[in-house]
């Protein structure tokens, strides 16, 4: 009989192809378009009364910093943005429960709401001067305005996209209207109103940018409007950066309580998984 003899094969090295993590290979384009920049602006390509060069950005950051300029506006700033939108995040929950769960409340508090919602913010900024002075409470009152309607709309929404079915087991098994709306519709519209918690957030940022256009001594705009009076293109790009980087780390925090509060959403947990 012919017996057949396996022959082993030699061990052979795997070469595993060095690749660059995906949050590495993000990084790069932007850092070329850096590079390019600061190259431009040392070469002279970009003027500096245009936009100042990265280093020069970088270097009066640190310098605004140090001094304390920059931390004592962006406090001001903060105060300015966490009281506006609170303010406007209560006001704007409580009109759409108010509208959401009863057709008369939409009857009288949605057609007027909807109105002031199309009103551009640039519009209201010289009657709330004639209104409110030229102090604090008209860059309050903006920030409210902002961050009221998509918590308004958005809750709106998810209270009356509450599944039907849900509501009528509720009803069979003896809920009281009171522990329906706290047990059942309430948080089904969570995760609507979380999405109109962050943007309100991103609006409020904006609300911010125009509300201290009105005659403001302190502040991130405050610092963007001296820098603008002297030509200083590193100081008002500072300034954006802080606007950009406070909109984004708010926005983190939003999406970190929605990972915490909405952990029984199926796709949450799938994703969580994944």
């Amino acid at each position: 009989m012919s017996q057949s003899i396996a022959l082993a094969a030699p061990d052979v090295p795997v070469r595993r192809s060095w690749q660059i993590p995906l949050r590495l290979r993000r990084l790069i384009s932007p850092l070329v378009l850096v590079l390019a920049w600061e190259a431009a602006s040392h070469l002279g390509v970009i003027s500096p009364r245009t936009i100042a060069a990265p280093s020069v950005i970088m270097a009066s950051a640190w310098d605004l910093t140090v001094t304390g300029e920059l931390p004592e506006n962006l406090l001001v700033s903060l105060a300015r943005v966490a009281v506006g939108f609170a303010i406007g995040v209560s006001a704007g929950i409580v009109l759409a429960v108010l509208s959401g769960l009863s057709r008369l409340g939409e009857e009288i508090l949605d057609a007027p709401l909807q109105m002031l919602r199309t009103l551009p913010f640039l519009a209201l900024v010289p009657l709330f001067i004639l209104w409110f002075g030229i102090g604090e409470l008209p860059k309050v009152a903006l920030v409210t305005l902002g961050a009221m309607f998509p918590v308004y709309l958005n809750l709106f929404a998810g209270i009356r996209g509450v599944d039907p079915k849900l509501i009528e087991t509720a009803q069979v098994f003896g809920l009281s209207r009171l522990a329906l709306i706290r047990r059942v519709i309430l948080p089904g519209a969570l995760p609507q109103l979380l999405v109109g918690l962050r943007y309100a957030l991103g609006v409020s940022w904006l609300s911010l940018v125009v509300a201290e256009q009105i005659n403001a001594s302190a502040g991130i705009g405050h610092l963007i409007n001296d820098a603008r009076d002297f030509l200083r293109t590193d100081v008002i790009v500072v300034g954006l950066m802080v606007y950009a980087l406070l909109g984004l780390g708010a926005d983190a925090l939003v999406r970190a309580l929605e990972q915490r509060t909405l952990r029984w959403r199926p796709s949450l947990v799938s994703g969580a998984r994944a």
